[in-house]
């Protein structure tokens, strides 16, 4: 692909990491920029108990149903356009929710962010993947993609505590209009548009994966607030499963698909999205449950609440960027095994907090060990997510990373909920909140277990056995 260059001849490399890193940067926030903020928001728009979870549900709901088909798009129609057009919509609807005068108009437009969200995120990692060479320059770009990642995570949590309680949290979405403004203007002059691929449209692929995701998360989701014997939940799920089978068949037989299947025939790959889930799920867990301790049992307001996550901050973000010269002394498999091997001690010694915990030694420490594991782990995963995939495919497999990581972010979280509400039934005020806590974070240690296990029977096995052949542009299975 043709890069623009500098009068001196060297290509932008820094200049399109920047693009694609604010951008995810903006997305990643968003997920959590309103969890320190939703007492706010609740008690302005008047919420109740039950749809105040929708508020981080409808986002959640859009952008893992809408991932592959906005992945695709990118490889047809060209990337650059639709990291243009996701940006745009994704900017518009920030500005939208800052605006909203009710709890249904804020839902409808963060369910419009989330496609945005959707179109945009496969977009940014297809163009990290065809800017820089696999090798070093890719390891060391993903190595700030997952550092972005995970640091933007928690400056969310940071930014929506302190401006929910010293401004509003509206600020929290009117400051993506001026940012996104200014990527739409950098996109189009650093970054140069991808070769459109002609063919049909995988359409009856794009419609049973987006409703076969979305059905599964809203069942998921509806489980932890109604039950498994709900109607509704039982329908939801068992629909999405039927969906999700017909998106198979439809993919094994399409020209075009829209998530080809030989992307599963790697050990590695499989493996990536397997663990990715498990990983994202424990780790969505932390952020929320550890938000709700340190408001409900511990009295941390907002702005301390959001404060109280910067060690989590501290070890991730320099870990993240040191990956690639670790790499070069150790492998990225022993990284990411050593990694979630962290995270699992982290998730256990949180599991121990109660009401007369000390917040450095039941919170603090444990954080380090969490931000250590993120900055080793998310990297390495990323890599083998898009491992031997040729550029023709590369938006297809990362939205299959990103799809992984909103099942682990939406899916995930909402089986912690269920076990954490099965854990403290029958309980009352503070009893019943530090067992639910306590009983999720046992939750998200099992999960980085199973994480653990998947990594090390998947992606370190492979290296003993021949390689998977990289897949071709026509994405044939």
């Amino acid at each position: 692909m043709t890069q623009r260059h500098h009068p001196s001849g060297e290509p932008h490399k820094g200049a399109i990491l920047a693009i694609i890193l604010v951008s995810y940067v903006m997305i990643v926030l968003d997920i959590s920029v309103v969890l320190t903020g939703l007492p706010r928001i609740q008690e302005q728009l008047g919420f109740s108990e039950a749809n105040l979870a929708w508020v981080q549900s409808a986002y959640t709901l859009t952008f893992g149903g809408f991932m592959l088909l906005g992945a695709r798009a990118g490889d047809i129609l060209g990337r650059r356009r639709m990291f243009v057009t996701g940006l745009a919509i994704f900017t518009l609807a920030s500005l939208a929710i800052g605006a909203s005068p009710s709890a249904t108009w804020m839902l409808s437009w963060r369910a419009v962010q989330g496609f945005g969200a959707a179109v945009l995120a496969p977009s940014t990692l297809a163009l990290l993947q065809t800017n820089f060479a696999e090798g070093h320059e890719r390891t060391r770009a993903v190595s700030y993609y997952a550092a972005a990642a995970g640091a933007s995570a928690t400056v969310g949590l940071v930014l929506g505590g302190v401006l929910a309680e010293w401004v509003s949290w509206r600020a929290g979405f009117y400051v993506n209009l001026p940012i996104g403004a200014g990527l739409i203007v950098a996109a189009y002059r650093y970054l140069e548009e991808t070769p459109k691929h002609t063919g049909r449209f995988d359409l009856p692929g794009a419609v049973t994966s987006t409703l076969g995701i979305g059905g599964l998360v809203f069942g998921f989701i509806r489980s932890a607030q109604s039950g498994w014997n709900d109607p509704i939940t039982i329908v939801s799920i068992a629909g999405a499963a039927v969906l999700i089978a017909l998106f198979v068949m439809i993919e094994r037989r399409a020209a075009q698909p829209i998530l080809p299947l030989a992307l599963f025939s790697s050990w590695v790959r499989s493996g990536a999205y397997a663990a990715r889930v498990l990983y994202l799920g424990a780790m969505v867990g932390f952020f929320f449950f550890t938000t709700l301790y340190l408001q409900t049992v511990k009295g941390f307001g907002p702005a301390l609440s959001g404060l109280a996550f910067i060690p989590a901050t501290i070890l991730h973000v320099p870990f993240a960027i040191a990956v690639p010269r670790l790499v070069k002394s150790f492998s990225a498999n022993r990284l990411m095994i050593v990694g979630i091997v962290i995270g699992i001690a982290g998730m256990a010694w949180l599991s121990f907090a109660n009401a007369g915990s000390p917040y450095v030694t039941a919170v603090a420490l444990p954080m380090l060990l969490i931000g250590v594991s993120q900055g080793l782990t998310l990297s390495p995963l990323t890599s083998a997510g898009v491992a031997g995939v040729d550029d023709a495919d590369a938006g297809a497999a990362s939205g299959a990373v990103n799809v992984a990581h909103q099942i682990g972010s939406s899916v995930g979280l909402s089986v912690i909920v269920a076990i954490a509400g099965t854990a403290s039934a029958g309980l009352y005020g503070q009893a019943f909140a530090v067992t639910r806590i306590s009983a999720a974070f046992e939750a998200g240690t099992a999960m980085l277990v199973l994480s653990l296990l998947i990594v090390t029977t998947t992606i370190v096995a492979a290296d003993r056995i021949p390689a998977a052949k990289p897949i071709g542009a026509a994405g044939a299975a």
